[in-house]
């Protein structure tokens, strides 16, 4: 083990990001399974010595100085021990030099196996680690395999100086799009799994959090906190509602999100291919909120029923489909986006009621 050896493992830290003392200690356990294979009854008694700073790495058998000996793996003579420490007695205890050169050819195989699974194992997880961080986040992939059967999206994705493929599930999946094999598209990092292989990363384009990061992309007022998306609801490939809320009075949260000459909603809108967007102002004011969130009809009123989470909403007549939406879509958004459950009627409503 001469210092050509020690170059080779500052260069796989330098290559691959692989800590030396983690190479270190794979070699260790490579000489031990070097050794088990030709000398099992050893194991226990064996020492490795790395000394960096003279550019060795030793391996002795520490064997116990007796006068018959019964295991030859772990005792020798008071004679022989004269090869390896000066005047040992019977009871000591001697280092015993192995020589790897030695070792048989399943034993060397062995060993180069162990350090070759120590090096894929450090790889995988500093990919893991790498895509780990960036759970919750967007990524930018390329469309690598789409699984005719099962629908599902393989993408090759790079995060940080770490390679992937990703999984998009169909369920992930905005149905009104038409992947096509290389096309480039930004996902949104569900969550990664440690499997055997590597990391299971696992990417949407329906997540509401994909809507979220992207605004967070365009608006600088909301990357840097003064604007904040309060909730999002979402029907991927189609319609999406975002309630925003500003902590500055100077500066308003609907304008700040749409953008100059509406650039910035646009940007979003374009990488969503084409989803319709309303952004709406969240208000601590449920009545509101709700009356807000029915845009872009508008509310004659906002009455909460006996169910706190339960409010009937009057509408003008005029604008009782466009406050439903296209089956029931916009009331349905304006519910999940309030967390509150809805109930429309017209303003005739009232008057046959005689309210």
């Amino acid at each position: 083990m001469n210092a050509e050896f020690f170059s080779a493992i500052a260069d796989i830290e330098k290559e691959k990001g692989i800590p030396r003392d983690y190479m270190l200690e794979k070699i260790r356990q490579a000489l031990l399974a070097a050794l088990r294979k030709d000398n099992p009854d050893a194991e226990e008694n064996v020492v490795v010595d790395v000394d960096e700073s003279r550019k060795k790495i030793e391996m002795y058998i520490q064997k116990t100085v007796v006068e018959n000996v019964e295991n030859p793996a772990l005792e020798i003579l008071p004679e022989e021990a004269r090869r390896y420490a000066r005047r040992p007695e019977v009871g000591d205890t001697v280092n015993v030099p192995v020589d790897t050169k030695k070792f048989g050819r399943i034993a060397a195989q062995a060993a180069k196996q162990v350090i070759i699974q120590g090096i894929r194992e450090a790889e995988r997880s500093m990919v893991y680690n790498e895509f780990t961080s960036k759970e919750h986040e967007i990524l930018t992939g390329t469309v690598s395999r789409i699984d005719p059967v099962r629908g599902s999206v393989t993408i090759h994705m790079a995060a940080g100086s770490e390679y992937a493929e990703a999984i998009m599930p169909s369920g992930e999946r905005v149905a009104s799009e038409n992947l096509k094999e290389g096309d480039t598209i930004k996902v949104y990092v569900v969550e990664v799994h440690k499997v055997g292989s590597g990391p299971q990363v696992i990417v949407s384009r329906t997540h509401p959090g994909l809507v979220k990061r992207l605004f967070e992309l365009e608006v600088p007022e909301i990357f840097d906190g003064t604007v904040e998306i309060k909730s999002i609801a979402r029907e991927a490939g189609s319609r999406t509602k975002i309630a925003v809320w500003s902590s500055d009075p100077e500066v308003e949260p609907i304008g700040s999100c749409v953008g100059p000459r509406g650039g910035r909603v646009a940007a979003v809108v374009e990488e969503l291919r084409g989803e319709k967007i309303d952004i709406v102002k969240y208000s601590e004011d449920p009545a509101q909120f709700v009356a807000a969130a029915l845009a872009p009809s508008d509310v004659t009123s906002v009455e909460f029923l006996e169910d706190p989470k339960t409010c009937r909403v009057i509408v003008p007549d005029t604008q009782l489909s466009l406050a439903i939406g296209k089956e029931g879509q916009n009331v349905r958004l304006a519910a999940r986006l309030t967390g509150f459950k809805i109930d429309i009627k017209p303003e005739s409503f009232l008057a046959a009621q005689g309210e």
